[in-house]
């Protein structure tokens, strides 16, 4: 059984704060066995994270958190960036067409870009796995109505800490029943729906912490594009 953080952001994304170094010191220090990083519509840190996860003893698994017409997807064991603004249903088919896994975290929090805003229920069970389990997630709410519909659907379940500072890596993590310690046995045990979820909310305080810094990166990034 492998303990993996399926959703944690380096400093390349517009609301993130650390680097890769620092992401993978986390999850090694913490006795995760696998980590993706999930930038905001880029790539490169995660697959900066690829090369170097060996030297700390994790698998790194390829990622990016694609702002899909209808909300976030993330896309999982992917290699090349998936364009942001595409329907959630080409975003699907641009995750699998590399050989990935599409899932839809927090959908049920529109103010955090949750899909279910915008498309519907039928829609959302074309993904291949849900995260029913998202540490910055404020309140259960938003948390049970997606276990609830995993289990409804008999969709596969993951977690992630949606970490943007590196001390929050592994808050949530899935455990993941993996017949081998690498990317792509842990992609099929997701799509098979081998996983069990666990974790612990983010402290409100450090989730506004979060939330603040991202919107300062934000605000300074463009200013920087303007100049």
């Amino acid at each position: 059984m492998l303990s993996v953080e399926l959703h944690a952001h380096s400093s390349l994304s517009y609301d993130g704060r650390d680097d890769v170094d620092l992401l993978l010191e986390q999850a090694a220090a913490v006795g995760l066995d696998a980590l993706a990083i999930t930038d905001h519509d880029e790539i490169d840190a995660s697959l900066e994270a690829a090369e170097k996860a060996d030297e700390y003893g994790l698998v790194a698994i390829p990622g990016i958190e694609i702002s899909s017409a209808a909300g976030h997807v993330l896309g999982l064991g992917v290699r090349e960036r998936v364009p942001a603004g595409l329907s959630f249903g080409e975003t699907l088919e641009r995750i699998r067409d590399q050989g990935g896994v599409a899932v839809v975290p927090h959908p049920f929090q529109k103010s955090r870009s949750g899909v279910m805003a915008n498309i519907t229920e039928t829609e959302l069970a074309t993904a291949d796995a849900i995260e029913v389990y998202n540490s910055r997630l404020l309140t259960g709410r938003g948390n049970r109505k997606a276990r609830e519909f995993a289990e409804r659907r008999g969709l596969p379940q993951t977690a992630g800490s949606d970490a943007h500072i590196s001390e929050m890596v592994g808050q949530a993590v899935t455990c993941i029943d993996a017949e081998e310690p690498t990317t792509e046995a842990v992609l099929d045990a997701i799509r098979e729906g081998r996983t069990t979820v666990e974790g612990k909310r983010t402290p409100w305080r450090i989730s506004f912490r979060q939330a603040a810094g991202g919107a300062k990166r934000r605000v300074k990034n463009r200013l920087a594009e303007l100049l």
